[in-house]
């Protein structure tokens, strides 16, 4: 069914063509007319000139013959005169042939072809009809006399009047030769009318010979012979694919063992033996109608009134190949020269890729220009050469030069301005920070409220990893606009301060608070020994002097733990010195009693009960 629908949808294609190939055609004739027309004026006009020159030399001769005198100098002087127009008049007539040859080749002529071969053609229109309807008109009138039953050939003579010559069957005019058809053959009316009077003949009886009984019995059987053969290897090829499918099925774990990509079964066995069965079903069905389209041209050219549509076949056919091998042909200079532009922008990036990786590797030192700059300022150069390169190879592109080509390109480009503004600017701040240089990757950062360590840096956006093991992408704008503290870019060489800040009564010696306060950052693990810690008052409050401990440390990725180590020996240092932390700040009714915890006490006295008396007073 589907191989059917396959030829008729063939068929139905092969027609619209036909009818778009006959619209063409009404068109061309149309301007072939005017151009005709148009060339035949010029003609005249030289034809014109050619007679007045030869009344003029019939003129002379007519004057010469009249002085008797051989030795008159009147007559030397006639005889002259006769020779220089007579060279004038050999000049004018092979410039009119070489005008009408190079004429020809421009504007061709209405073809006149009944039996779709042309006979000759017709180059100028006589009184309102044009040369298209003189050669449609003949055409028609040849077609009504080769189906005339009782035609003769000598019936078609030649009837001579004093402006044109007719050529007649018996008291039909079949077609009529003006001065200006003679004109464009460079010959005389009459030989013209002649000529076209034994083409006529020979085309008509010929046609009448291959319309006979006998030549359509054999093109009915070279038909059926043709379609026999069709038919046979249409079931040579139906047999064909039946017995690759069956080989398939025998074979296929030897043909088809799956494909992986690395522990993904991309396609098993049962896929790819139905890729294959599709496979072979779309390879038939596209070789029994190459074969089809094959046949065509031989079944069409059998029959004299379908032989144009095979020649159409076959133009269809080589015309697009022959297009696109001059096409391909043609654009060769233009290949080769986005292969070259091609070629050298590759090299350029290739350069670029070696000197960044030298840079980065420390390999290649410039003065001034750090080793992060490597990669991200190779990366804008190799953007550059790209860009340069489309600018410079996008008019040798196919269909560069059309409206729509260039009319898509600036819609394009509108979209892609309008879509991706936030993501230039934040290319643009990934450039900038990238040369600031506020951070690197493996940095501990705060970019607002965001604390982490630094694991990917692009043009795009910065990702940093928390210490809850969050990953959190922040674009480079935001970045750009806000502000950055990087807690690791001075840790080695100046050490990072830690601080942490505690409330002590006022009843306790501010050197005694110092003193524990120095001691338990010293007793920190992390808390570098050889930068001493130092203690900033911060803030005498109602009921608690605010106490700031700053300590140094060069780890600036264990920042978090250090702070609890340090909270912990404050905690440890106080409370082993019978010191109150007030912090948070509470009010109490105090007998003696305190907040440090028993195990601190001396002797691990528990602290006494509050105790409230109670007077009566009369």
């Amino acid at each position: 069914m589907r191989f059917f629908l396959s030829i008729l949808l063939t068929l139905l294609t092969i027609l619209q063509h036909v009818h778009a190939q006959d619209s063409s055609k009404t068109q061309y004739d149309s301007a072939n007319n005017d151009r005709l027309i148009a060339t035949t004026r010029l003609l005249r006009q030289s034809d014109s000139l050619l007679k007045a020159d030869a009344a003029a030399k019939a003129s002379l001769e007519e004057q010469i013959q009249l002085l008797k005198n051989d030795n008159d100098q009147r007559k030397k002087a006639l005889q002259q005169q006769l020779a220089n127009l007579e060279q004038a008049d050999s000049l004018k007539k092979a410039s009119q042939r070489e005008r009408i040859s190079q004429l020809k080749a421009i504007t061709p002529g209405i073809p006149v072809a009944p039996f779709n071969d042309t006979l000759f053609r017709v180059y100028n229109k006589l009184g309102p009809l044009k040369p298209s309807d003189r050669a449609a008109n003949t055409a028609h009138k040849l077609q009504l006399l080769e189906n005339d039953p009782l035609f003769e050939a000598d019936s078609i003579k030649v009837l001579l009047n004093e402006e044109n010559a007719d050529v007649v069957y018996n008291d039909l005019i079949l077609l009529t030769v003006t001065d200006d058809d003679a004109l464009w053959l460079d010959q005389d009316k009459n030989q013209v009318a002649g000529e076209y009077t034994a083409i006529i003949r020979q085309a008509i009886t010929r046609q009448k010979e291959q319309n006979s009984l006998q030549h359509i019995l054999v093109r009915i059987a070279w038909l059926t012979l043709i379609l026999l053969i069709f038919g046979i290897i249409v079931f040579c090829i139906n047999r064909l694919f039946r017995y690759l499918r069956r080989r398939l099925v025998k074979e296929k774990d030897r043909y088809f063992k799956g494909v992986k990509v690395k522990d993904y079964a991309l396609l098993n066995q049962q896929k790819q033996l139905s890729i294959m069965y599709n496979v072979l079903r779309v390879a038939r069905i596209v070789l029994i109608l190459l074969v089809f389209y094959i046949t065509l041209p031989f079944v069409f050219s059998i029959f004299p009134w379908t032989k144009g549509i095979a020649d159409k076949l076959v133009n269809w056919t080589l015309s697009p190949i022959k297009a696109m091998l001059a096409g391909i042909f043609h654009y060769l200079p233009k290949l080769l020269t986005i292969v070259v532009v091609y070629l050298v922008t590759r090299f350029l990036v290739k350069l670029v890729n070696y000197l960044a990786a030298e840079i980065a590797n420390g390999n290649l030192k410039i003065n001034g220009f750090y080793t992060d700059w490597a990669w991200p300022t190779a990366s804008g150069i190799k953007f550059l050469l790209y860009a340069f390169m489309f600018v410079v190879i996008f008019p040798y592109l196919p269909g560069s030069d059309s409206k729509i080509f260039q009319g898509v390109s600036v819609f394009l480009g509108i979209l892609f301005s309008l879509g991706s503004s936030s993501a230039i600017s934040n290319v643009v701040a990934g450039f900038v920070i990238t040369y600031m240089r506020p951070f690197k990757i493996g940095d501990r950062i705060r970019i607002g409220e965001i604390t982490g360590d630094v694991i990917e840096k692009t043009l795009l956006v910065t990702r940093l990893r928390t210490i809850k093991n969050e990953e959190i992408t922040v674009p480079n704008a935001s970045i750009l606009n806000g502000h950055t503290v990087n807690f690791t870019s001075s840790s080695k060489d100046l050490g990072l301060i830690l601080h942490t800040t505690v409330t002590i009564g006022y009843d306790t010696p501010w050197k005694q608070v110092h003193e524990l306060l120095i001691k338990a950052a010293l007793a920190t693990e992390g808390i570098l020994q050889d930068r001493p810690p130092f203690v900033l008052q911060t803030a005498l409050n109602d009921f608690s002097v605010a106490y700031e401990i700053n300590a140094y440390t060069d780890q600036s990725h264990q920042m978090a733990h250090i702070y609890s180590l340090l909270n912990q020996q404050i905690q440890d240092h106080f409370n082993e010195a019978g010191v109150e932390i007030m912090s948070p700040q509470y009010h109490a009714h105090r007998n003696g009693n305190t907040t440090i915890p028993a195990s601190y006490m001396p002797g691990n006295d528990e602290a006494s009960a509050f105790k409230v008396k109670m007077e009566n007073k009369p």
